[in-house]
């Protein structure tokens, strides 16, 4: 399981995504905080974040609004992420179980 915390105002604190995605067993290792800002297209900012994960690798979000600041870029993050075939699932609280994307 690969976590996933984002910052942006739009969204619950990092620290409480992390402590949510920790609650449920999914560790984040080389946490930073505050990430830096950067000028980055979405699909730069995909490739440097995603890149690294392999066909198999679930990445798990604490929030589906942390795939993207629109809900067609969710959809296309989703959409990119499957064609690599990384499984994405989203905590569901209060949920035994992930929720799939």
């Amino acid at each position: 399981l690969v976590g996933l915390v984002v910052a942006r105002d739009d969204l619950p604190p990092i620290v409480q995504q992390r402590a949510d995605l920790a609650q449920f067993g999914v560790s984040i290792h080389d946490f930073r905080h505050p990430a830096p800002e950067t000028h980055e297209t979405w699909e730069q900012r995909l490739e440097r974040s995603f890149g690294r994960l392999e066909r198999g690798d679930v990445l798990v979000v604490a929030n589906r609004r942390a795939l993207g600041r629109a809900p067609e870029e969710e959809v296309r993050t989703i959409a990119s992420l499957r064609s690599r075939g990384v499984v994405v699932k989203v905590l569901r609280h209060g949920a035994q179980h992930l929720a799939e994307a």
